[in-house]
């Protein structure tokens, strides 16, 4: 797995500032929070409640060139999603979408995350192509597909 190239030359803070999500005051007091107790900046972002999920995603997407899938309605194929172990699914916050031939579309929060890509070659010996999706989104599929704690979950599926 190569490392990504970033189209966008811009961090993600400056690219969220440009398209007037947030201001040079809620990123710098996002990036102490995140010098004191690490963690994403975009995750530290919306958890301050200065933008919503969608806007990191689709800041990536400008960032990275990453595609944003939007899961909510998106029709899930179970044959798809049965290729990666639901503990490597909620291990790395990531969903199966499709599989063409040897190629394997999957959505995930933080696709950024070589490790898990690497790690989903190896497993399914398929190529992975990656799509921003939230992390809300990606932790509503899980909980549909799994349920909290093992639990058979009425509905699900």
């Amino acid at each position: 797995m190569l490392p990504f190239k970033r189209l966008v030359k811009k961090q993600l803070g400056e690219l969220l500032m440009e398209r007037g999500v947030i201001t040079r005051s809620q990123l710098e007091k996002a990036l102490q929070v995140q010098k004191e107790k690490g963690g994403l900046l975009g995750q530290i972002l919306v958890v301050l409640g200065f933008t919503k999920e969608e806007e990191i995603a689709q800041a990536l997407t400008i960032q990275y060139g990453f595609p944003y899938l939007p899961l909510k309605n998106y029709e899930l194929n179970k044959e798809v999603l049965k290729l990666i172990p639901e503990a490597v699914s909620k291990q790395y916050c990531l969903i199966a979408v499709d599989k063409i031939g040897d190629t394997l579309t999957v959505a995930m929060s933080n696709p950024l995350n070589t490790k898990a890509i690497d790690d989903l070659e190896i497993l399914t010996k398929c190529k992975v192509q990656v799509f921003v999706s939230t992390l809300t989104d990606v932790n509503n599929v899980l909980e549909k597909l799994y349920g909290k704690d093992k639990k058979p979950k009425e509905g699900a599926g």
